[in-house]
């Protein structure tokens, strides 16, 4: 853009640029400033999340906080594309593969992070109140190895 500036209409050149920063969105957000709700109907019943940017339902970048309790249990999954996980407190445990087996896991405390690349059968669980901060591209799906372990397959009351 500097050099739009420099060699085309200044005016012009400003516009284009201011434009563009209204297009991107820049927000800093306080752990007060979260909105928080129930986690999509694809996970099981209990956790919370908060979109912090994008649009995790749609095509884009996406950012959201997931809170879960202790003893919250994802069975064996995948996704269509990468998650990327960095644990903010509380412990969580994730292990690959299509059966879940908590032998398996890798126990990862805050600050700690993994990618899983899209189509990688994983399975989570945690241990005490866990927050986990999650990033990719969406739309973000979750496929169960088994549907009878989708919370979405579970007839409601």
């Amino acid at each position: 853009m500097v050099a739009a500036e420099q060699k085309g209409n200044p005016k012009t050149a400003s516009k284009e640029t201011s434009k563009a920063t209204a297009a991107a969105e820049h927000k800093i957000l306080g752990p007060s400033d979260l909105t928080w709700g129930d986690a999509p109907p694809g996970l099981p019943a209990g956790a919370k999340m908060a979109v912090l940017a994008g649009d995790p339902g749609k095509k884009g970048p996406f950012t959201v906080r997931l809170q879960a309790p202790d003893g919250y249990k994802v069975a064996p999954h995948m996704h269509p594309t990468a998650e990327n996980i960095t644990v903010i407190s509380g412990t969580f445990h994730l292990g690959t593969g299509d059966k879940f087996d908590e032998s398996a896991g890798h126990e990862m405390t805050a600050g700690s992070f993994a990618v899983m690349p899209a189509g990688m059968k994983h399975f989570a669980w945690t241990t005490g109140e866990t927050v986990m901060q999650i990033h990719g591209f969406g739309p973000f799906q979750i496929v169960y190895v088994n549907p009878v372990d989708d919370p979405r397959n579970v007839p409601k009351k």
